[in-house]
């Protein structure tokens, strides 16, 4: 690759920084680390200066309740889980420069320069609101310290910001008889001072620097969010918190006062590269700060999911660029969620494949499941891991394919040459195309990485493999050995050239089998333009030893897995069928009242200052009207727009919001309160009756 394929001298790249309250899981791998990895790799395989950062993000109030139903300190919990998740970190492969921590004291002392220079600044706006307080302990309630009742679906344990059982999205006064966790009784409102980070004046300078400048650049998922949300208006935004747990708020009048997560824990990634630089001998600011000439500044990167695009996107480039000083993200890169086995993955539910267990189940098989997770990301849109799929892609495509021509390959030439490699001669147009072949597949894979479509650049790396896999079986040299040894010595040539440029190209998707490769090759370091030689092994090149490079997945190891899986949905208290009751008998008569249609919505968008409903135009047949609905958080306005949905048209219109609602879509709700549409399986007609 040249120069101009890598336009910045300097590269700084983030995963977002997992919450140390609990241990890793395939999602988190699937959404901001593997990707990122993968991006890195390939970077200093092309000499890039590159910085790779996360850490453990250690506050909030989260923390605190575990370690309160724990029976112990926020410390000791966030020191068991920083422990646990940086070690399935070290074991899996992925390659930070520095794995770091925010309740290290430079992070505490960046974050509250940070806050120090927004305020000195007038950055910041101070409100006085109403807030729950517990009148036995004397403080101040997040909203993780609030249960009650849900409006939605009556389930009595609802948190303050949220109901797991219905994922509702709430406020705490939302709550119906809301109780403290602290004293179990009735909190009181009271009013406390914040400070709030003016969104709403920074929507403007987003608006060209976001929808503008980057709309050829992120990917069309983080667009449309982003998008969806500006276009919603944004809201001033608190930037601190009545917590006892988290980084103190330095200001005099701020006495138990911490800031905000969201402010605190995206300064984790300058706060790490700090670090690292103390600890190397670098200097931090180069990756970080804008430099003398725009030349210089660093390319800034974060890898992160769905569900962080609002932060990285809108909340934190309105920070750095409040501050100043530093440079604004290049990419945020971001996928969509992992579903596991026919539903969400859920840590409350133990419904997750985790990342330590999977390393003490699967010794030595880390590769297997990055090469699956990488074959499944979900870059534009949510996909689904299978147990019964892990083992097809190891054992059909691993195994079968790129195991089997490396293990071939090898095994032939030791048994006929001794292990060595023997001149080719006399290519035949097919040894020809095999050459070009391996030097066109280099470009186009790095191409595909730099787009961050690392799906399609692990689907051509596979190309290879299947290339090499069918050269070999063609050209048969366990048969042609006996009649045309000089055929047999190009072949193996061609295919030992095949596999050392695997052993180059696998390196940024494999990274340990990689290794075993280069050690089987007795391959020195190889740069990526190394790849697409024909000459990567020199004639007379003695080979290494053979081994297999994967080992099939066995019909128990993925029974055992679903089993743990049953056992954990049992555990968690929700039946296999879980369906609401259902309700009393209604004369025909009043059935046939309601007048369903099917419809199609045209046009979708936020409603301002509400977490939950969304503003619908849909074609209904009859007419095109307004419809609210309270689908907001289960899918982006964007996403919807022309989906045919089933409409009651004659429900009286009310007003929502100050928006007149004329009907009402009709949603089907599972026992975890996720919600997808009522349509038909064919395109119908808007307007067409439901019987």
């Amino acid at each position: 690759m040249s120069s101009t394929d890598f336009p910045f001298k300097r590269y700084t790249i983030t995963s977002a920084l997992p919450y140390a309250n609990g241990p890793l899981h395939i999602g988190h791998l699937a959404g901001a680390y593997i990707p990122a990895d993968i991006y890195v790799r390939f970077l200093r395989l092309n000499g890039r200066d590159v910085v790779y950062v996360c850490g453990s993000d250690e506050h909030g109030a989260a923390i605190t309740i575990k370690a309160k139903k724990e029976g112990t300190t926020p410390q000791a919990i966030i020191d068991q889980y920083h422990a646990q998740i940086k070690a399935s970190f070290e074991q899996f492969g992925i390659s930070f420069d520095i794995y770091h921590r925010t309740s290290e004291r430079i992070h505490h002392e960046l974050s509250q320069e940070f806050f120090l220079n927004l305020y000195e600044k007038g950055e910041f706006t101070e409100q006085v609101t109403e807030q729950y307080y517990d009148e036995e302990y004397h403080q101040f309630l997040a909203d993780r310290y609030i249960t009650g009742t849900c409006p939605n679906c009556n389930n009595e344990g609802a948190y303050g910001d949220q109901c797991e059982k219905c994922g509702t999205s709430l406020n705490p006064t939302d709550l119906i008889n809301p109780l403290s966790t602290l004293s179990g009784k009735p909190p009181v409102l009271r009013e406390t001072k914040h400070w709030y980070l003016p969104l709403d004046k920074y929507q403007p300078w987003l608006e060209k620097w976001l929808l503008e400048g980057k709309k050829d650049v992120l990917k069309p998922n983080v667009y449309g969010q982003c998008r969806s949300w500006l276009k919603s208006g944004l809201q001033p935004r608190s930037m601190t918190r009545d917590l006892d747990w988290g980084v103190d708020v330095p200001l005099d009048d701020a006495a138990g006062k911490k800031l905000y997560v969201w402010l605190d824990a995206p300064i984790g990634y300058i706060s790490a590269t700090k670090q690292w630089a103390l600890d190397t001998g670098n200097d931090w600011e180069k990756y970080w700060k804008k430099q003398a000439d725009p030349a210089d500044d660093a390319c800034l990167i974060h890898f992160i999911g769905k569900d962080n695009i609002v932060f990285h996107c809108i909340t934190f480039p309105s920070i750095l660029h409040a501050h100043g000083e530093y440079v604004l993200p290049e990419n945020i890169p971001a996928n969509e969620f992992l579903n596991l086995e026919g539903d969400k993955l859920s840590t409350s539910r133990n419904h997750a494949v985790w990342l330590h267990e999977y390393l003490a189940e699967f010794p030595h098989k880390q590769d297997e499941l990055r090469y699956v997770l990488t074959s499944i990301l979900p870059e534009t849109s949510d996909s689904e891991f299978t147990w019964r799929d892990f083992q097809a892609r190891v054992n059909n495509e691993l195994v079968a394919i790129f195991g089997n021509f490396i293990n071939r390959v090898l095994v032939l030439s030791h048994k006929y040459f001794d292990g060595k490699v023997r001149s080719a001669t006399n290519l035949t147009d097919t040894d020809r195309f095999i050459f070009a072949e391996l030097e066109r597949y280099p470009k186009h894979i790095a191409a595909s990485i730099t787009h961050f479509r690392f799906r399609e650049a692990l689907a051509q790396f596979m190309n290879v493999a299947r290339l090499g896999n069918k050269y070999l079986a063609d050209a048969e040299p366990w048969k042609v050995i006996k009649t045309d040894e000089e055929r047999v010595k190009t072949v193996l040539n061609v295919g030992l050239q095949i596999a050392a440029n695997l052993a180059v190209l696998a390196q940024p998707f494999l990274p340990h089998t990689a290794q075993k490769m280069a050690e089987m090759l007795r391959l020195g370091d190889l740069a990526w333009e190394n790849a697409g030689g024909g000459v990567l092994l020199p004639t007379g090149h003695q080979l290494g030893q053979t081994q297999l490079l994967f080992e099939k997945i066995t019909d128990e190891q993925v029974n055992a897995q679903l089993a743990k899986l049953r056992e954990a949905k049992a555990d968690s208290g929700k039946p296999t069928e879980a369906v609401a009751d259902a309700k009393g008998d209604v004369e025909f008569t009043d059935f046939v009242k309601m007048d369903i249609r099917t419809g199609e919505i045209l046009a979708a968008e936020k409603v301002a200052k509400t977490k939950k409903l969304l503003k619908l135009t849909i074609d209904t047949g009859i007419d095109e009207r307004t419809v609210v609905s309270g689908i907001a958080e289960f899918f982006a306005p964007e996403e919807i727009v022309g989906r045919q949905v089933a409409i009651l048209v004659n429900l009286e219109p009310r007003a929502i919001k100050g928006i007149v609602s004329q009907g009402m879509i009709l949603m089907a709700e599972d026992a975890d309160g996720r919600l997808d549409f009522v349509s038909p399986h064919t395109t119908m007609r808007p307007g067409s009756v439901i019987r």
